[in-house]
């Protein structure tokens, strides 16, 4: 992507709102860091974030409970859950509920960043082919119009 990525973590722990910031703002992407859900909702109706970091236990509500409330967008943000103590049914339950990838805490730095550069790479597929399919529309669109009324 030409821009900088831009992130929001969702993380009621401010220290660990403050790391991954710290290590993602050194690797380039514009950070932005929130403690509820609730928060996390009004930033995502006024600006577009490309990766979302959402902690599953946060003060207002689960964190994949946020992940339906969230605004639809194009292409669409990436979402990444975190948890402490995972399960496979945890990680099931996120997927089936609209998460694009899981992290485990405590961090593996490595893992997180290749898994943000992967859900990124994701994204810009997605944006490639919506690109690409607006433009065979407004193609075929043109022929109709061109063509002779019977």
């Amino acid at each position: 992507m030409v821009e900088k990525a831009r992130i929001l973590i969702i993380d009621d722990d401010e220290d660990i709102r403050t790391t991954l910031t710290t290590i993602l703002k050194d690797e380039g992407y514009a950070v932005e860091s929130v403690d509820t859900c609730q928060k996390a909702l009004e930033k995502t109706k006024n600006k577009f974030y490309n990766v979302l970091l959402i902690d599953m236990k946060l003060p207002d509500m689960e964190g994949i409970d946020l992940i339906p409330k969230l605004p639809a967008t194009v292409p669409k943000m990436r979402k990444i859950i975190v948890k402490g103590y995972p399960t496979l049914q945890n990680a099931i339950e996120a997927v089936n509920r609209g998460a694009d990838a899981y992290i485990v805490k405590p961090f593996d730095v490595e893992k997180v960043l290749a898994t943000i550069r992967e859900q990124l790479k994701k994204q810009e597929e997605e944006l490639r082919f919506s690109e690409e399919k607006v433009t065979e529309f407004i193609a075929t669109r043109v022929k109709e119009l061109e063509m002779p009324k019977l």
